[in-house]
């Protein structure tokens, strides 16, 4: 029986399918931009290049120094190349490194972005920013930091290793994961969420066998576009909240981060959601929601424990203390204790296993 629900549809343009690079400086004038600069990573500043190039009159410039987890001093420096090229938008081509630094752009400065995914990051769906301050990471929601519109180009992911896909396309998982037991889930975002998992779960471990695929990479990025909408659509819950403490603390790698602790995380509100776990296990196939995704994670080769990407032992307490804090909704009550084992159980790399906290 469907109950009471509210939904509400968020104001994005998007452009899915091959060749669609090409309908960037359109799309640019379509915004009413004259000045647009390109942001990238200094990995695809020769990317960003060509792209400015391609849009000609409208290309005012390249900040190149996009890097994770958004830190602050870097915002500021592209500010001032902002300032200097007189850009009136911005064109982010990349991941969610790139993404998040368009955002925390367009929330000093009120400027129009058009969004271009690389990867399956999914944070162009989402008027959500996470910035870093000091090791601290923090994040805020609000609709002006919403691509006003996003490019998916298909051809762009081609060239995505099989192993950035794996951790990737995991990341975007975990975004609808947590939809399907938000708080403020409703009918509609549930049907995107199973349909994302399903079709990221189908396609990542061909992309991983053939990475030419271009009919399992357009399925990936389909995926990770609904996925993406999922996370901007409704509240996140303990895994977010971890791969955010951990993440910016110790300045770990997002979508690998993401990867490792989603079954640890699912397996600890397991209990809470049958409904969903059901959903989850119907969707990539499995017995076990928790352990499936365990298992899909070690299909495609992606690294399981946290030690293996630069968490030290030491950072496990830490880690602990600072996911207990600034109460957060979670369907499960957030027992310190049980936390720290779910961290040490990732940091090892060991399978995931109901807590006491989820019990």
């Amino acid at each position: 029986m469907i109950g009471s629900f509210t939904f509400e549809n968020l104001p994005c343009r998007v452009v899915f399918g091959s060749g669609t690079l090409n309908t960037a400086k359109a799309e640019i004038e379509r915004l009413g931009g004259t000045r647009a600069l390109v942001l990238t990573t200094p990995q695809q500043e020769a990317q960003g290049a060509k792209l400015g190039a391609a849009l000609g009159p409208l290309y005012s410039g390249i900040f190149a120094g996009a890097t994770m987890h958004t830190p602050v001093e870097v915002t500021e420096q592209a500010l001032a190349a902002m300032k200097a090229c007189e850009a009136d938008c911005m064109v982010s081509l990349g991941g969610g490194s790139t993404t998040g630094l368009g955002k925390a752009l367009a929330l000093r400065t009120g400027v129009n972005q058009l969004c271009i995914p690389t990867t399956y990051a999914g944070s162009e769906m989402t008027p959500i920013l996470g910035e870093t301050r000091d090791g601290v990471k923090t994040t805020v929601r609000n609709n002006a930091v919403l691509p006003e519109t996003v490019i998916y180009d298909v051809d762009l992911t081609l060239s995505l290793p099989a192993g950035l896909a794996a951790t990737s396309g995991i990341n975007a998982i975990a975004h609808a994961v947590e939809a399907l037991y938000a708080r403020d889930n409703n009918p509609v975002i549930s049907l995107m969420a199973e349909e994302g998992i399903r079709a990221l779960a189908n396609a990542l471990p061909v992309i991983a066998a053939n990475s030419d695929d271009r009919g399992a990479r357009t399925e990936a990025l389909y995926g990770a576009w609904l996925c993406g909408v999922c996370l901007g659509t409704v509240g996140m819950a303990l895994h977010h909240k971890l791969c955010h403490t951990l993440g910016g603390t110790f300045d770990l790698p997002h979508a690998e981060t993401h990867t490792i602790v989603l079954p640890h995380a699912l397996a600890y509100n397991a209990p809470a959601v049958p409904e969903a776990m059901t959903r989850i296990a119907r969707a990539i196939g499995a017995a076990d929601a928790a352990q499936g995704l365990y298992d899909l994670a070690r299909r495609l080769n992606a690294k399981l424990a946290l030690r293996d990407v630069g968490m030290p032992e030491s950072g496990i307490d830490k880690a602990a203390d600072l996911a207990v804090t600034n109460a957060y909704w979670n369907p499960c009550p957030l027992e310190r204790n049980a936390i720290r084992d779910l961290i040490a159980r990732a940091w090892s790399g060991e399978a995931p296993l109901a807590t006491k906290a989820a019990a």
